[in-house]
């Protein structure tokens, strides 16, 4: 069994590594040597400028706001999306009216509620922006004729052109495209934890928020630690580059007066609007090391006893 084990490992693994490489890899090196450049993306001739873009990446006014909406971001929309997937994961699985022969029991219906929750992650998140800028519209957005529907006809707020609630708003939708996602995943975590620890845990006379923090949370901690990680990259990702680009004000979105924007939009305004590659690379790699901070910061506050059963 051991006769040419290595040569079988490598074997399998050496074109996925190519690919990774070749695909993942390589782009990085890439971009970091062309944030070195004066590149146009345009023209195949430019120049090193050594440091030059980064110390124009530390005076760009733009670019701190970006950094600074991107990190609220990364911050709050795991927190308000785990905290919310969690609830209604617990819910449906623990949270029902006891039954006969059964300590604890989900709510009735949970199988539905599930594929209610994650019919959002069914839509692409291009259809997802464009359902909600039109809902969000301040004429005959659904919104707006809600709150005149009850009377609040004054309340009338212009939900994406004011730069106080735009921000707000955009990731609302990033809340509600998600979280279904992870009511799934945490549901499935909890429904293989054994429902003995409930038992006792009820015999003991503990209730359901006890429950909740003394057993769900610390069995399902790696799954929603990794939940975290995952949700940050989103929120400094694509996730975010497309929910905003699409549904805020502006030629390019990103609007009123930057209120929106985040690194990867940043990103692709100044490489296919300004036509300045090499400075948006080196936005880039600030994004990549930003993204990488996140992570292992999650992974060093997040780190406990693994818990098995």
């Amino acid at each position: 069994m051991q006769h040419g084990k290595y040569r079988f490992i490598v074997g399998f693994l050496a074109a996925p590594l190519a690919i990774y490489v070749l695909f993942v890899i390589w782009p990085f090196i890439q971009a970091i040597y062309y944030s070195f450049t004066d590149w146009t993306g345009l023209s195949p001739d430019f120049r090193m400028v050594g440091f030059g873009n980064f110390g124009r990446l530390l005076d760009d006014g733009i670019f701190w706001k970006s950094l600074q909406h991107s990190l609220l971001f990364a911050v709050l929309l795991p927190l308000v999306t785990l905290s919310l997937a969690l609830f209604f994961a617990f819910m449906l699985n623990v949270g029902g009216r006891r039954r006969k022969g059964a300590a604890i029991a989900g709510v009735r219906g949970s199988a539905f509620y599930k594929i209610v929750y994650f019919f959002p992650q069914v839509l692409s998140i291009a259809i997802v922006a464009l359902l909600f800028q039109f809902a969000y519209n301040p004429n005959s957005g659904a919104l707006n004729s809600a709150l005149q529907a009850v009377g609040l006809d004054g309340v009338q707020p212009n939900w994406l052109g004011d730069p106080d609630l735009a921000l707000w708003c955009v990731m609302a939708v990033l809340v509600w495209s998600t979280v279904g996602f992870f009511v799934v995943l945490f549901s499935a975590g909890m429904s293989s934890i054994p429902r003995d620890f409930y038992e006792a845990a009820l015999l003991d006379g503990a209730n359901r928020v006890t429950t909740f923090f003394k057993v769900t949370l610390p069995l399902l901690w790696d799954t929603v630690q990794s939940g975290w990680v995952y949700m940050g990259i989103l929120a400094l990702g694509a996730e975010s580059f497309a929910v905003v680009q699409i549904m805020t004000v502006g030629p390019n979105g990103g609007g009123p007066d930057y209120s929106t924007t985040v690194l990867p939009l940043y990103v692709y305004v100044k490489a296919f609007r300004d036509g300045q590659a090499a400075y948006a690379t080196t936005i880039g790699v600030a994004l990549l090391i930003v993204t990488l901070a996140f992570a292992a910061v999650v992974m060093r506050l997040g780190r406990r006893e693994r818990l098995e059963y």
